[in-house]
């Protein structure tokens, strides 16, 4: 999504992809979403620290949100640059794996801190985080989907086809209403100001104040209370409940440094991944380190109802929310 600091920290073009490789040493491509790889993401610190012990040189490619990787990867198929994908999460793996494009990581039990089990032999989880509207406190924010359709607050969302929030956003509809989910999107139709390719976009354009709320993750409001000791930014607490997003990465199973790649994966369920994950991508890490959570997070809005599709039932839920979205907006 989530993803994140590059937007919050300045409304500027993002890199393409990290230098090139340092010449002799094996090169670990790993295709993720753009803002991981800016200055402020977490790419530069989870490069530095990788290539401290892996002797390789660990190369990120921006290429666009979760969909958008997805897209990127059945196009290229084995064919692809790619050693490790990362940035996907629970609403795409079972699409993902369908590809055959992945193998499998190995790593054994992993004491994961998450709301949710997980067994999955392919997908490894390395943050996760609560989608959410955010919003200026103090302001008459609607705490529902029929309300926020009924009020005229202005809001900010992402591309279903292009971006994990957009799609996270579908689903999580999908999952409060079920088979009333066309009347809650025909009654946000007016409100919506616009819909953007992915999530750097829309929250940049809500900064602007281009809108009243955005589509985001409960843990946004952290970057403000830490990096700008400002507690003005706010995540609304939503009746139904708020869809849970738990991003993931895995490995090219064609990849000729396969063992590289899993060592990767392997570095991503350590301390020295996880702890740059909370002040730098803006998600709660998959296991927690062992300094804990900045205090900024512990003051986050926590849902008192955890709604998630399982990977199958999402890929399914996916095509028939997508259909109504579709049609509720007219696109």
């Amino acid at each position: 999504m989530f993803h994140r600091l590059a937007i919050f920290a300045a409304l500027a073009a993002l890199p393409l992809a990290l230098p090139a490789a340092a010449q002799g040493k094996p090169v670990l491509t790993v295709y993720t979403y753009d803002s991981f790889v800016s200055e402020w993401g977490p790419g530069p610190a989870i490069e530095t620290a990788f290539e401290a012990i892996c002797a390789c040189d660990l190369q990120f490619v921006a290429a666009g949100d979760g969909a958008a990787l997805l897209a990127r990867l059945r196009l290229e198929g084995t064919r692809t640059k790619a050693d490790v994908v990362l940035g996907l999460d629970t609403n795409l793996t079972h699409a993902a794996a369908e590809t055959g494009l992945f193998g499998l990581h190995g790593l054994g039990d992993v004491d994961f801190d998450m709301p949710v089990e997980w067994e999955d032999d392919m997908f490894v989880p390395y943050d996760w985080s609560y989608f959410a509207f955010v919003g200026t406190r103090g302001a008459d924010l609607p705490t529902d989907f029929r309300a926020l359709g009924a009020s005229d607050a202005k809001i900010l969302i992402q591309d279903p086809r292009s971006s994990t929030p957009g799609l996270g956003l579908l689903l999580w509809i999908k999952a409060a209403y079920g088979d009333e989910a066309q009347a809650i999107w025909e009654g946000l139709a007016d409100n919506i100001v616009t819909v953007t390719k992915g999530w750097s976009e829309a929250y940049g354009m809500f900064l602007e104040g281009e809108a009243d709320i955005v589509l985001s993750y409960t843990t946004s409001p952290a970057y403000h209370v830490i990096a700008e000791d400002d507690d003005t930014k706010v995540a609304v607490p939503f009746s139904e409940g708020h869809y849970l997003q738990v991003e993931v990465a895995a490995s090219i199973a064609s990849s000729d440094k396969i063992e590289l790649a899993n060592d990767f994966l392997r570095f991503m369920v350590t301390d020295a991944f996880q702890s740059v994950i909370p002040t730098t991508n803006w998600m709660y890490p998959a296991v927690t380190p062992t300094g804990g959570l900045p205090e900024g997070f512990y003051s986050l809005i926590v849902p008192d109802t955890a709604l998630l599709f399982g990977a199958d039932e999402a890929d399914h839920a996916r095509d028939v929310a997508l259909e109504e979205w579709l049609t509720a907006l007219g696109r």
